[in-house]
């Protein structure tokens, strides 16, 4: 579809990918971009119009999809990243994590469906993981919230093909934001998640493999199970 001239919503918006997303769907022409945020008095970028919506509160969710009924482009990408470790620690921050990835990008599909129907079918994205495919013992909730929202976004797939909305899951491994500062890895910008995700709207595709990690762990699901978790 046509990013030049859409009207899009972007959640988790205030930096990072969000933010990244926000400024390249500008770039490439949008008519407007709705940013959601939990603060948006706190929120000073330019050219974003700011939108409250904490995406585990129902009843932002639904006056966000009143406010931004004109929407052709919808990209859940509000997220977190704070649970325990397998063996120990409590449960609160998975519950958390399943809450905000999973039933919250769940939600705000099941709102804005209607809205990209009525507006012409359009796209939703998900910003998804390597996570949703590999789990670790340090990140077990985490990987489980972006599997459920992987599993999901499958499903929104099928469901919504014939109101003709394009769903795109985008992997990626680590990225350079706020939240990854004290990861010793590689690490991929913001900005180029957000531009292959551009890319792959345009260009009418449901999956995007932003970085060598994403696609070596997506080729390796067809593999034997001890390509991704050996046990040698």
């Amino acid at each position: 579809m046509k990013i030049e001239g859409s009207v899009a919503l972007v959640t988790g918006a205030n930096r990072g990918i969000g933010l990244a997303f926000c400024r390249a769907l500008l770039a490439r022409g949008a008519a407007k971009v709705y940013a959601g945020v939990r603060r948006p008095e706190n929120f000073t970028e330019p050219g974003p119009v700011p939108l409250r919506l904490d995406v585990t509160d129902p009843e932002q969710i639904a006056a966000a999809a009143r406010t931004a009924s004109d929407a052709t482009i919808v990209i859940n990408n509000a997220g977190i990243q704070g649970g325990p470790p397998l063996l120990e620690g409590s449960l609160d921050g998975a519950r958390q994590e399943l809450e905000v990835n999973y039933l919250g990008t769940w939600a705000v599909s099941r709102a804005f469906a209607p809205v990209l129907a009525a507006n012409g079918g359009g796209a939703l994205v998900n910003m998804l993981s390597v996570a949703s495919w590999r789990s670790t013992w340090r990140f077990p909730s985490y990987a489980a919230s972006k599997a459920a929202q992987w599993s999901v976004t499958n499903a929104l797939r099928v469901a919504l093909r014939e109101q003709g909305t394009l769903v795109v899951g985008v992997h990626v491994g680590w990225v350079d934001t706020d939240a990854t500062a004290a990861v010793d890895e590689p690490k991929t910008d913001a900005a180029e998640v957000a531009a292959q995700t551009m890319d792959a709207i345009a260009r009418d595709e449901p999956e995007v493999l932003v970085d060598e990690t994403a696609r070596r762990v997506r080729a390796a699901l067809s593999g034997p199970l001890d390509l991704l978790y050996p046990t040698g």
